[in-house]
């Protein structure tokens, strides 16, 4: 096994690899999927959140372990540099990859810390009535432009990939989760508007989002408007064409 660490971690080596060795029997189910599986534990006091990436098949092991940074160490480093940049994201503590006799890449895992939140994007989009819905909006906007002056291009941001924790005097503070698919770059407006598109935004909601970005940007609210609401109507009738034939070849 090939353990990287964060360094305040370090004399917790021994028994992360214990909870990664014991996590198909141990542990809180928080997500089962085909390929990845998410569960919470105790790294002796500290809740945290283990990333299990299930072995990939041959040509996929061959360029993630010789030309391609593996999902685990992504969303490690990727969890490292959004901190550097004052971006929230809950603290990497270690990744772990299985390497065979020809370092091919097994089995491998990503631990962070573990974040209580009170609730995620979708509960916004689904309840027009939310509480502080309009300013939790526009806080997350602000969120999303200082991603996006930080050069960071989220490929998943999608509305269950931002937890939201509330603190006092209606102050809202996002994470970003699911970390490993991102670019880093120079983004034009175009691409700053279209990386809201995944968020599945309501008119309404397209009209305090572009309201806000075009205050921070300096850029025209009506062009933002318009360009925003053009690429969630876009991504929407994709994602709706997509489900449509599912079903029609599903008979």
């Amino acid at each position: 096994m090939k353990i990287i660490l964060n360094p305040n971690y370090k004399q917790h080596e021994k028994a992360i690899l214990q909870l990664v060795n014991r996590f198909f029997s141990e542990g809180s189910l928080i997500v089962q999927g085909s390929r990845n599986t998410i569960k919470s534990n105790f790294l002796e006091n500290e809740k945290v959140n283990i990333k299990f990436f299930k072995k990939p098949g041959l040509l996929k092991a061959i360029i993630y372990s010789f030309f391609r940074s593996t999902k685990a160490k992504r969303s490690f480093d990727y969890a490292n540099y959004l901190n550097d940049h004052s971006i929230k994201t809950p603290i990497p503590i270690a990744y772990v990859e299985e390497r065979n006799s020809l370092d091919l890449l097994g089995d491998s895992f990503y631990m962070s810390q573990q974040i209580d939140y009170d609730f995620t994007i979708r509960e916004l989009i689904h309840n027009p009535l939310f509480p502080e819905r309009n300013l939790i909006l526009e806080q997350f906007t602000e969120f999303t432009y200082k991603m996006h002056e930080a050069k960071v291009n989220f490929l998943d941001h999608s509305p269950g990939n931002t937890l939201i924790i509330k603190n006092d005097n209606s102050n809202y503070d996002f994470f970003l989760i699911d970390l490993n698919r991102m670019k880093f770059e120079n983004l034009s407006i175009e691409n700053r508007m279209d990386n809201f598109k995944k968020m599945w935004l309501s008119k309404q909601m397209v009209k305090i989002v572009a309201k806000k970005y075009a205050e921070l940007s300096g850029n025209s609210e009506p062009k933002l408007q318009a360009l925003l609401l053009k690429k969630t109507i876009q991504f929407k009738r994709k994602i709706t064409k997509k489900k449509y034939l599912k079903r029609k070849i599903g008979k």
